[in-house]
């Protein structure tokens, strides 16, 4: 039951960075509308591989724990796999950037991170959060 609780933790921390980061895209802050849909991720996939009972390094990137393990979870969320994977590698790579921007070519965050790339984070960040929740739901539904 730990596991769940830390799962649901996990997810309701997802869901405020979410809405958060949709808040931040309509106020036209998009470097953190991309930092929060990078957290937003983060949390969903390390609250899936926690209710599966799967370690996780403490980075910010889960993409080759969720690829090593996906027999683990049932079909229908290993069918997305590859394509959360690639979200948490993709938003990984740019939450530096969104957070200080290019120091080295003297670039502020709304310098790097544009408008279409924190949409698409935020819509990314959107579809792996639903993907998440449904696995809790299924294994509440399932554990009934």
């Amino acid at each position: 039951m730990r596991l769940v609780k830390m799962t649901s933790s996990y997810l309701r921390q997802a869901h405020s960075r979410l809405r958060d980061a949709e808040e931040a895209l309509m106020e036209g802050n998009y470097p953190y509308a991309l930092r929060l849909s990078q957290e937003c991720v983060e949390l969903s996939l390390k609250a899936s591989l926690k209710l599966t009972g799967i370690e996780y390094p403490k980075v910010h990137d889960v993409s080759d724990v969720l690829l090593d393990h996906k027999d683990r979870f049932p079909h229908w969320f290993k069918a997305e796999i590859g394509f959360m994977a690639e979200t948490s590698s993709s938003l990984a790579a740019k939450r530096e950037l969104a957070f200080y921007g290019g120091e080295e070519e003297f670039l502020t965050p709304e310098e790097v991170i544009s408008r279409r790339e924190a949409v698409e984070a935020v819509e990314k960040a959107r579809r792996v959060y639903d993907l998440c929740y449904k696995l809790l739901s299924a294994y509440l539904e399932k554990e009934r």
